[in-house]
């Protein structure tokens, strides 16, 4: 087949953080799928026919990307940050598993992207510089029961946090069990980073301790970096830095 599927991160939002090679891709292709505010994010221009969609129709959207490839078009379906973390990556190779045997001779490639986590990471210093996990806190496609498990054994396991779709006005209640959570596994001096707009002229950084934290300090557009039980912060004049070390104590002064 002469049509192809890009999958490629924009990045979380500032153009400077978008990869060249999304850029080029972006430059040849035919067609781009993707969320109505990310294919906002690319410029229109002759020959390119934008494809917007609703958040909630991802299998729809990785299945019309598909067939405008196997037509012979040059497609790439954009998601913010990497798309392959809790975004469309995921999704289009779903639809492929899925569907007509024929799809799976498209060229498809993942373009990587710098994540909204990376971003808020970079802002603050580096609070995931030892072991850490990404949480996504959507009860969406996974039963909260299971959200629940992954944040106690992430707690226990003393690894730094970074967590996703934190709160959103339809499941508020989420981000408020996920500090019950935290409180019942983890010290109240715990380091908590909520950063907000990452990378756009709106961005905000908070720095809080889990004694302090309140669930209105994050909504869908912040991503919230809890650090680990050795994560610090270096007071400075101007922006104060927080950081994880790259070691851990011997085990016998644990």
């Amino acid at each position: 087949m002469s049509g192809w599927v890009k999958i490629a991160g924009l990045g979380p939002g500032d153009e400077a953080l978008v990869t060249p090679e999304v850029t080029a891709a972006l430059a040849e292709a035919t067609d781009v799928v993707g969320y109505i505010p990310y294919v906002a994010r690319v410029a229109e221009r002759e020959g390119l026919t934008l494809h917007a969609s609703d958040n909630r129709v991802e299998i729809d959207r990785s299945q019309h990307a598909l067939r405008m490839a196997a037509e012979g078009k040059r497609v790439v379906v954009v998601s913010s940050g990497d798309p392959g973390v809790f975004a469309m990556a995921a999704a289009v190779f779903e639809a492929l598993e899925n569907g007509p045997a024929e799809w799976r001779s498209i060229q498809i490639d993942v373009l990587p992207g710098i994540t909204a986590m990376l971003a808020a990471s970079a802002r603050a210093g580096a609070p995931m510089g030892h072991d850490f996990c990404a949480i996504n806190l959507s009860d969406n496609l996974k039963p909260w029961s299971l959200i629940e498990k992954r944040l106690r054994l992430a707690a226990q396991g003393d690894f730094a946090m970074a967590f996703y779709n934190s709160r959103s006005k339809s499941r508020p209640e989420g981000f408020v069990k996920t500090l019950e959570i935290l409180r019942e596994e983890c010290e109240p001096e715990r380091l908590i980073l909520f950063a907000r707009a990452v990378s756009r002229s709106d961005e905000e950084l908070r720095i809080s301790t889990l004694a302090e934290a309140t669930p209105d300090m994050a909504d869908m557009q912040t991503v919230v970096i809890v650090g680990s039980s050795l994560t610090r912060v270096i007071e400075r004049d101007g922006k104060p830095i927080v950081y994880t070390p790259r070691f851990t104590p011997d085990k016998d002064q644990v």
